[in-house]
């Protein structure tokens, strides 16, 4: 998207703090593989620019959760090895199969829809089967998995698939020490090993999210997969900030104040006057609200930068707008409110609003909606 994105508000992208992020967590795991997880259209960020920026920097896997946005990607050319993991009965298993996508299994019901699809289509399905070390959500139970694998490697003999991956996921890696992080290790390696008995031989083999990426080193494997902390943010205020951990924030959320004016004290601000001026002061009206994604539960408490100074959400956020009270101040209309960034300038970031809206930053970033252009900045390789 270039410049001539409407001003009422941007998410301005910087692709070359991407590709420096992707390039910190290659060093942190320098004998595994990298995927770069682009679900959610990159968390927010743009699924297409920031694969295409990630694989410029080293990355040699991507994800996604969804078939149909693995799919996507490969529609709009990208290349390489693509993997997607959260699938429905139904799903376009043919279609992914044609398209060669790594398929993330986590039961046999998956596994005989790959099948079919891959005898359909006259060719081998690639897929990955996943075990469910502790996590409780997608992957299959150790009572299952000698089962599945059997079924598997039965398939494999018959040319129909190709086990590409054994994979699981971490239920603790953000909470350093935590017991269940050691116990789901132990039990990865001896599903690992149960399946390698049994006759499969992957390609690669992988636990690893962001945070074990950045603190677990036995935990690489064959393969890390990165999320969040690919586009610049920390993965719990318990490793440290982004700064701490070599990372760049790569989106920038900013609008242009739509009106400001002077109000007498004793004004009520916005729906249910849960704000009410303390004196004569200026309101500066910000216009994106819920609908753009800006969290209702930060009303009162959001951070915004207006003029060089920090301001805080002045009652309800809207669900199209929302004030702050400027103290006076008189910025001219169209003065940018930056929401978030990096913090160089002062501004605040994604993880300050997380705290405001008693959340996490991985939802501040995802949920800015379509409302929002995203403007690709730095989009070059020149580094």
């Amino acid at each position: 998207m270039t410049e001539t994105a409407p001003a009422r508000a941007r998410a301005e992208i910087d692709l070359a703090a991407l590709r420096a992020n992707v390039r910190t967590l290659r060093a942190q795991a320098p004998a595994a593989a990298l995927m770069a997880v682009v679900k959610s259209d990159a968390y927010g960020h743009g699924a297409v620019p920031c694969a295409r920026a990630a694989l410029d920097a080293g990355a040699t896997w991507l994800g996604t959760a969804t078939p149909e946005e693995a799919l996507a990607l490969r529609a709009a050319g990208l290349p390489g090895r693509i993997m997607c993991w959260l699938w429905t009965p139904g799903g376009p298993w043919r279609e992914a199969v044609e398209a060669d996508l790594d398929l993330g299994i986590s039961g046999l019901w998956a596994l005989r829809e790959a099948t079919e699809a891959a005898r359909a289509a006259g060719r081998t399905a690639r897929v990955q089967l996943k075990a469910d070390t502790g996590l409780g959500r997608n992957g299959c139970q150790p009572a299952d998995w000698a089962e599945l694998v059997a079924e598997a490697r039965r398939a494999e003999t018959e040319g129909l698939v190709t086990v590409t991956g054994l994979w699981s996921h971490f239920a603790c890696a953000d909470e350093p020490g935590h017991p269940s992080i050691a116990a789901q290790l132990t039990l990865f390696r001896e599903m690992l090993a149960q399946a390698e008995g049994a006759g499969l031989r992957p390609e690669v083999r992988h636990i690893a999210n962001s945070p074990a990426t950045l603190t677990l080193p036995e935990s690489h494997f064959d393969l890390v997969r990165t999320g969040i902390a690919t586009y610049g943010i920390s993965p719990s205020p318990e490793l440290g900030t982004a700064g701490d951990l070599g990372l760049r924030p790569v989106m920038t959320l900013w609008a242009s104040l739509a009106l400001v004016k002077h109000v007498p004290a004793g004004h009520g601000v916005s729906y249910g006057h849960h704000y009410v001026t303390a004196g004569d002061t200026t309101l500066g009206l910000v216009p994106v609200g819920y609908a753009d994604g800006i969290p209702r539960h930060a009303s009162g408490t959001g951070p915004v930068l207006v003029g060089g100074k920090w301001r805080t959400v002045a009652g309800r956020v809207a669900m199209d707008q929302f004030a702050v009270d400027l103290g006076g101040d008189e910025p001219p209309v169209g003065e940018r409110a930056v929401l978030f960034g990096p913090g160089d300038h002062g501004e605040p970031t994604a993880e300050d609003w997380a705290r405001a809206a008693g959340t996490i930053a991985y939802e501040i970033v995802t949920r800015i909606g379509t409302r929002v252009p995203r403007v690709y900045v730095n989009d070059y390789v020149n580094e």
